[in-house]
């Protein structure tokens, strides 16, 4: 794995407490990261953007959870480095961990956020002595064909070429990105799978399971300075799987619909002709791009000998399953929001 030759600081052998800003904790992975910090008894400050909407309401009354005992501060990630650095006055920290990332993958927020506004704070906490940080990043940056990629690799080489030390870790999908059909299924429709569903598997990683990870990232000494692939517990799992799962839980006939995956093909090969022509259809066109990548690429170790995704070599870490997950998603003990990034519909997938 990659290193750097930043020199060995307190922060990577002791397990005091110490302090930690996070940026990007308004997420799923961000508040799972911020509870395994609080957990390891650290003290928290958060760089939010957003604003509680009603007058007088906290941040942990505001459309995302926070503890009570987690430091807010406001702030504009894409402003400049010193002006974020002004924004925390004398405050100094030990460690930077970032859960940030775009919301859409188009190149133009990708560079913005996944690139720049990360530029932004590394530059800040620099200056504001920070020793460490814990970038959160992909596993599917192995092999970089899209806008959000690129910009999150480009990051990473800045954070190993900063002087500070570092824990990059790259998941595998999240549970959210593989929940996007249990309703569809529940509602007695087929399992939409690309090709005959079995061209990619992944070892999808719960949020408090990479939470806890991200908070090990702060002390473990034996995580510092290296690029950290890491999948969730058990065997690799094809979209095919999950379908039979869903099917067995709802008590149904497994009834499964392919859908080529020379759609995305024929629409990024269209929208990118366009995107030539009117700027308008660019990010049209990423997108398709990127639908193509997810129902073609697995989300596993990539073997850069032999160029084959590797099940056996992708790291694992946690408990918490998928399957035991989507029974929870069932039988209504658990939720799952899914934003930006449908793949089949609006209404039911989410990226990693």
């Amino acid at each position: 794995m990659p290193t750097n030759n930043a020199t060995s600081t307190s922060i990577h052998t002791n397990t005091k407490t110490l302090s930690v800003l996070v940026i990007g904790a308004t997420g799923t992975a961000g508040q799972a990261t911020v509870s395994a910090l609080l957990d390891a008894g650290h003290n928290v400050t958060c760089l939010i953007r957003q604003k509680p909407t009603l007058a007088g309401a906290s941040p942990q009354s505001a459309n995302f959870q926070l503890p009570d005992t987690v430091k807010i501060h406001y702030g504009d990630v894409t402003t400049t480095s010193s002006t974020i650095q002004a924004s925390f006055g004398t405050n100094r920290f030990d460690v930077l961990v970032s859960c940030l990332a775009s919301r859409t993958g188009v190149k133009s927020d990708a560079w913005a956020i996944d690139h720049q506004a990360q530029s932004n704070v590394l530059q800040a906490a620099r200056a504001l002595g920070i020793e460490h940080m814990v970038l959160l990043s992909a596993i599917c940056v192995q092999k970089p064909l899209l806008a959000f990629q690129h910009a999150k690799l480009a990051f990473e080489k800045e954070v190993i070429n900063s002087g500070i030390s570092y824990s990059i870790v790259r998941p595998t999908a999240f549970f959210k990105s593989l929940s996007g059909q249990v309703k569809r299924v529940e509602r007695g429709k087929p399992y939409l799978i690309f090709g005959d569903g079995k061209l990619t598997a992944c070892k999808p990683i719960s949020d408090s399971d990479l939470g806890a990870y991200m908070a090990r990232c702060v002390t473990d000494s034996t995580l510092h300075n290296k690029i950290l692939p890491i999948g969730g517990p058990g065997s690799a799992i094809t979209p095919y799987q999950q379908g039979e799962w869903l099917f067995e839980m709802t008590g149904q006939t497994p009834r499964f619909r392919s859908v080529p995956v020379v759609m995305f093909n024929v629409a990024a090969t269209i929208l990118g002709f366009l995107a030539r022509i009117n700027k308008r259809f660019e990010s049209k066109a990423e997108l398709a791009k990127i639908g193509r990548y997810y129902a073609t690429e697995s989300m596993l170790l990539l073997d850069q000998k032999t160029n084959q995704y590797d099940a056996e070599s992708t790291p694992s870490t946690g408990t918490d399953t998928l399957k035991d997950f989507y029974k929870a998603l069932l039988d209504g003990t658990q939720t799952v929001s899914q934003a930006d990034h449908a793949v089949f519909d609006k209404n039911q997938s989410d990226q990693a």
